[in-house]
C-alpha cells in the first residue's frame, strides 16, 4: 500500500520550493526559480528507476515506464504541471499537517486571525477524520498542481515496485507555466509519444472532467490627458472615468462570484490607472463556442461605442484567444474517460463527472493530438492562503492512476 508517510514527505519536498510563475515574462520558464524543482524531478525519476528520463531547454520533464507485458497495449500518459499561480505568493511555504481532522474551525494565522473555517469552505466536511495539510494563512500551499506531480511519481515508483501488477508503456510529463496559460505551449507531443493522456489536475475526489472553458484574454487600454486640473475644464479627459464606464458597461452578473456550471463570465482581474491612460485586464470564458464568441463581440462594441463619444479614439482593445473547449476532441475517443471512470468505481470512488470552470494543460494538448482528459488530485481553494489538500485524497489518485494503467493493459487483451 502507498503510505501517508511518503505521500506527505514528497509533497511537502515540492510545495516548500518557491515556483511562482510570471506572466509578464516571455522566457519558458517565465521564472528561473521553476527549474530548481525540475531539475530536483527529473533526478528523482532516474532514482526510482524511470527510463529515458528527460528535461529539455525550456524544462518539459517527460519520462517512461516501460510495458511488461508480451502483447500491444495502448500508450498512455499522465502530465501535471509544477508551476504554482502568481495570484498569490508562493515563496515560503510552511505546510502544516492535521491529523484527524475535527471538522472545526481551522486557525491558520492566529496572530492574523486567518480562520480556514468550514462554515464558509463547506467541502472541509468531506473530509472529517481525515488527514489535511494546509498553509500558515500567508502563502498558497501548492497543490495546484503539486499534488499531481506527487501522485503521479508515488504511482510510478509503486508499479516499478509491484511488477505483478500489469500495464503497458506508460509516459510522464510534467510541465512549466500552466497556471499563465502556457503549460503545453512548447509541449513537444511527438516526443512524448502517448496515445492518449490524463492531467492529474482536479480538485475533489472523484472529479473526472473532459469539457473546460473556450478561454480568451482581453488587455482594454483607455488614453486620456492629463492638464492641470485647476485649469482642465474642457481640457482634462480622466482615463479612469472612462474605464469605470467600460466596467459597468458588462453585464454585472456575469462574472464568476454570480456564475457556476456551464455558464460564462467576464472576468476583470487587474486595473491600473492614472489620469493620462488606465488598462483593464479580462478574461473571457464560455463553454459554448457560440456564446464565447458573442462575450468577445459584446466587448468589441462596447469598444467601438465608447469611441462613438469622443472626437477621438479613447479606447482600444486587444483580444486573444488561449484555449478551447477539449470536448471536440475527447468525445470521439470517449473510452479514454470510460477507463478512468471504471478505475474510480472499482476503487470505490464516486465520479463526479463535470464541466471544468477553468483551464488545464489537458485543453491545449488535446488540440495538439493528444486526448488528454482531467482527473482530481484532491486539492481544495486553489490560489489563495485556504488551498489544503487531504493526503487521502492523493492516495487515492494515485491508486486511480495505477488502475487506469492495469486496465488498459488488461482491454488490450479482449
Amino acid at each position: 500500500m502507498i503510505t501517508k508517510e511518503a505521500i506527505i514527505k514528497r509533497f511537502i519536498s515540492y510545495v516548500t520550493v518557491d515556483t511562482e510563475s510570471d506572466p509578464k515574462s516571455d522566457t519558458t520558464p517565465s521564472t528561473a526559480k521553476q527549474w530548481d524543482l525540475a531539475h530536483a524531478l527529473a533526478k528523482e525519476l532516474i532514482a526510482i528507476g524511470m527510463k529515458d528520463v528527460t528535461i529539455d531547454p525550456n524544462a518539459y520533464i517527460m519520462a517512461t515506464l516501460p510495458s511488461n507485458v508480451d502483447h500491444d497495449v495502448p500508450t498512455i500518459g499522465f502530465i501535471s504541471h509544477f508551476d504554482t499561480s502568481p495570484d498569490f505568493t508562493g515563496a515560503n511555504v510552511k505546510p502544516r499537517v492535521i491529523e484527524n481532522y475535527d471538522g472545526k474551525d481551522i486557525a491558520l494565522n492566529a496572530e492574523h486571525n486567518i480562520i480556514l473555517s468550514p462554515d464558509y469552505f463547506e467541502d472541509l466536511l468531506l473530509y472529517k477524520g481525515q488527514t489535511l495539510i494546509v498553509t500558515d494563512g500567508t502563502t498558497l500551499l501548492g497543490a495546484d498542481d503539486k499534488a499531481g506531480i506527487t501522485e503521479i511519481v508515488s504511482a510510478m515508483e509503486y508499479l516499478i515496485n509491484h511488477p505483478e501488477i500489469k500495464h503497458g508503456d506508460i509516459k510522464v510529463g510534467f510541465t512549466p507555466d500552466e497556471e499563465i496559460g502556457r503549460g503545453a505551449h512548447k509541449f513537444d507531443v511527438e516526443k512524448f509519444g502517448a496515445d492518449w493522456a490524463y492531467t492529474m489536475d482536479g480538485s475533489q475526489i472523484g472529479e473526472l472532467e473532459y469539457e473546460n472553458f473556450n478561454a480568451a484574454g482581453a488587455t482594454v487600454t483607455v488614453k486620456g490627458k492629463i492638464v492641470h486640473p485647476g485649469y482642465a475644464k474642457g481640457k482634462m479627459v480622466n482615463s479612469m472615468y472612462i474605464a469605470t464606464e467600460f466596467i459597468n458597461s458588462l453585464p454585472r452578473l456575469e462574472t464568476p462570484e454570480h456564475t457556476e456550471g456551464y455558464q460564462g463570465f467576464f472576468h476583470l482581474y487587474s486595473v491600473e490607472g492614472k489620469v493620462e491612460e488606465t488598462v483593464l485586464q479580462y478574461i473571457i470564458r464560455d463553454h459554448d463556442m457560440a456564446h464565447f464568441e458573442a462575450r468577445k463581440e459584446v466587448m468589441q462594441n462596447l469598444t467601438n461605442e465608447i469611441n462613438t463619444q469622443y472626437e477621438r479614439e479613447v479606447i482600444t482593445i486587444d483580444i486573444k484567444d488561449q484555449y478551447f473547449n477539449m470536448k471536440e476532441k475527447v468525445e470521439p475517443v470517449k473510452h479514454i474517460v470510460d477507463i478512468a471512470e471504471e478505475a474510480m468505481k472499482l476503487l470505490d470512488i464516486e465520479p463526479l463527472i463535470k464541466p471544468i470552470r477553468g483551464g488545464t494543460d489537458g485543453s491545449q494538448l488535446s488540440y495538439m493530438g493528444l486526448p488528454c482528459p482531467n482527473i482530481f488530485a484532491g486539492g481544495h481553494n486553489f490560489h489563495g492562503r485556504y488551498e489544503y489538500v487531504p493526503v487521502e485524497s492523493m492516495i487515492k489518485a494515485t491508486e486511480v492512476i495505477c488502475k487506469i494503467a492495469e486496465l488498459t493493459a488488461e482491454k488490450a487483451l479482449k
